[in-house]
């Protein structure tokens, strides 16, 4: 009698909920991204009413769908106890039921990534069928606790919630309650995820590092070491998702514009954001753009090297034009005013407009570190992947934090950059050449290249 759907996105390794009962056509959506369309035909082709718009806590990693779940369908926002919304939202009481017919939900409080956190344990009949555990619990690791550091809670004391959370909460369930968390493998929200998008509580109690014996001591100081640099756009989105703000249209696509408005906009401060691959964008591109692969972290890699504030001018393959606009509007990146028709006959036909990438190989990097006594090396993966080594003398800099540390390098000095393979790279030295560095490079094959060697 139950539907049951995950809607995982890989971009941002986000995952959101569908739940309903087939016989009384009542459903709720969980942590539904901000693109709601997919939940929509969904619950049409299901004959489905969306009742409840339910979030497991104030997301920091991408702009949920909330308001645009609402505004569609009529139906109430609801948050765990302490959510502070400017928006109207109901607050779910732990251990609260929510009855859809003989599917049913459980709402338990498990505090630790946020205060207001909750998971959420779906029946279908008497015994637990799984458990959405939002950013609590993990297909290998548990939710950072340290996000919330400049709002005056401390990573140890939310790590100690989060301790009893798992324990009390999540543990108590039976083995072989499926797990299914809010986030899989590449995301910042915590460490050591698996590609598995769900799991068992069995499973995880055998495998999981932060499920090990230990005190809550031993456990704080676990979730706590080694975390990656979250992207600079984090804070932006943990705001922006308490607020009224305006409403995402998916299916509007960015209006075309020529070569000379392109270059009028970025002459008064936009940002042309070429979202072709790194090979293409080396071959020509429009001075002083900024590459952002549409194969990659997209949507990530732009919160770490752009200001949302920033009006944005697109350059992509013909075609993706709306795709590119709404992947950034799943951070909350709205401000796209158009994008650059025609881009490679624009730019063939006006060669003085374009600049071509400067990308070194292993030999090149080495003859460049021989004979420029003043080169800066610079390494843009996260600590996780510079705790195994970086090149001798690099400056290690995440790309998610690169927009915030551009005045701890110096742009006058010749520059190469680097990260495991080529492709954060090439983003990292075309946002330093719009940021002013007058000699940038990077390099072809990045760190893998180079141990390889």
């Amino acid at each position: 009698c139950m539907i049951f759907e995950q809607h995982y996105l890989e971009c941002l390794s986000q995952a959101s909920y569908l739940i309903g009962d087939e016989a009384s056509k009542r459903a709720v959506v969980v942590d539904p991204r901000r693109d709601i369309s997919i939940y929509l035909e969904s619950a049409a082709a299901h004959d489905l009413t969306i009742e409840l718009i339910i979030e497991t806590h104030l997301h920091a990693d991408f702009l949920s769908g909330h308001l645009e779940m609402a505004e569609a369908t009529g139906a109430p926002i609801c948050y765990g106890s302490g959510a502070d919304t400017e928006f109207e939202s109901r607050m779910l009481g732990d251990g609260e039921r929510i009855e859809l017919g003989t599917v049913s939900l459980e709402i338990r409080h498990t505090p630790g990534h946020t205060p207001e956190s909750i998971s959420i344990v779906v029946f279908d009949g008497e015994e637990p069928y799984g458990v959405l555990t939002g950013d609590t619990l993990f297909v290998g690791g548990v939710g950072r606790p340290d996000l919330l550091s400049s709002k005056g809670m401390t990573a140890e004391g939310l790590a100690g919630m989060l301790f009893e959370s798992v324990h009390t909460q999540l543990l108590t369930l039976p083995d072989t309650t499926r797990v299914y968390p809010g986030h899989g493998a590449g995301s910042s929200c915590g460490k050591n995820l698996s590609t598995e998008t769900w799991s068992t509580i069995g499973d995880q109690r055998e495998t999981n590092y932060a499920l090990a014996p230990m005190s809550k001591d031993e456990f704080v100081a676990a979730v706590n070491e080694g975390q990656t640099a979250p992207p600079a756009y984090f804070s932006y989105d943990a705001q922006l998702n308490r607020e009224l703000r305006p409403l995402l249209d998916e299916a509007a696509v960015p209006p075309s514009l020529s070569l000379v408005e392109t270059t009028s906009h970025q002459q008064t401060g936009a940002v042309v954001l070429d979202t072709r691959g790194p090979d293409e964008f080396a071959l020509g591109h429009l001075k002083n753009s900024i590459n952002i692969g549409l194969s990659g972290r997209y949507a990530e890699f732009a919160g770490g090297v752009l200001r949302p504030d920033v009006p944005i001018v697109l350059v992509t393959t013909p075609g993706v034009e709306r795709e590119a606009k709404n992947r950034l509007a799943r951070i909350g990146f709205d401000n796209v005013i158009g994008f650059l028709g025609d881009a490679i006959e624009a730019m063939a036909s006006n060669p003085e407009s374009v600049a071509r990438g400067s990308r070194l190989d292993v030999a090149g990097l080495r003859t460049a570190m021989s004979d420029i006594s003043d080169l800066q090396l610079v390494d843009v993966r996260q600590p996780g992947e510079t705790a195994d080594g970086i090149i001798e003398g690099a400056l290690v800099v995440p790309l998610t934090q690169l927009n915030d540390r551009l005045n701890s390098l110096d742009a006058a000095k010749p520059t190469v950059v680097y990260c495991a393979g080529g492709f954060r790279s090439s983003i990292a030295a075309s946002r330093m050449i719009n940021a002013g560095f007058t000699d940038v490079s990077d390099l072809l094959g990045g760190y893998g290249a180079w141990e390889s060697s």
